[in-house]
């Protein structure tokens, strides 16, 4: 059990019948009153962000949440199917654990969060930004970049579709963030 005077960001607790993580508190002393703590909470299943004011002092349930590294080995109709890199034991996550998975490809290291006392992953995340390889785009076309932020699409590597400056060819190696999709830059080789 954790107190008010425990919270920290990042700390998950067990509060209406949901998991959730404190992304951030403000201790409130009014002049008038007791003291109480504002939080927003966000449910680790959902990500939903709510909000929520506890009594100073109040008694709540802490979970133990443990970070693993995993490896991403392939997909199939079970979902994704990844390898612990140290115990190397493999398991199955639903796909929907992940925004934009289709941008991982074979071999790339995830982190997954699990329920310590229950051996249930909560949530998975990839890498802030990855490395891909364009296999196909169209051609850019001379006089067609007015603007500096002309884009067209490429598909790469793991059949995901991004959208990348006129001047990247089939073959070039890009960095693409994964919280957006968006290109970030060209990889030199």
């Amino acid at each position: 059990m954790a107190s008010t005077a425990d919270f920290r960001n990042g700390l998950c607790i067990k509060f209406k019948d949901g998991i959730y993580t404190i992304v951030s508190f403000l201790h409130v002393k009014p002049g008038k009153g007791p003291a109480f703590v504002r939080t927003k909470l966000r449910n680790v299943k959902t990500g939903r962000v709510i909000e929520n004011t506890f009594n100073s002092g109040v008694k709540v349930e802490d979970v133990r949440v443990e970070r693993r590294q995993y490896q991403f080995l392939y997909r199939d109709d079970m979902g994704l199917n990844v390898m612990n890199t140290e115990t190397f034991e493999q398991i199955s996550i639903p796909e929907s654990m992940i925004d934009n998975n289709d941008l991982m490809k074979e071999g790339q290291v995830i982190e997954i969060q699990f329920h310590a006392d229950e051996e249930v992953p909560l949530t998975a995340e990839m890498p802030e930004k990855v490395e891909l390889t364009i296999v196909s785009t169209i051609e850019g076309e001379k006089g067609n970049t007015a603007s500096s932020t002309a884009l067209k699409p490429a598909t790469v590597e793991t059949g995901a579709e991004v959208m990348v400056p006129m001047f990247i060819n089939e073959g070039d190696v890009v960095r693409v963030s994964t919280s957006d999709r968006s290109y970030s830059e060209r990889v030199k080789q």
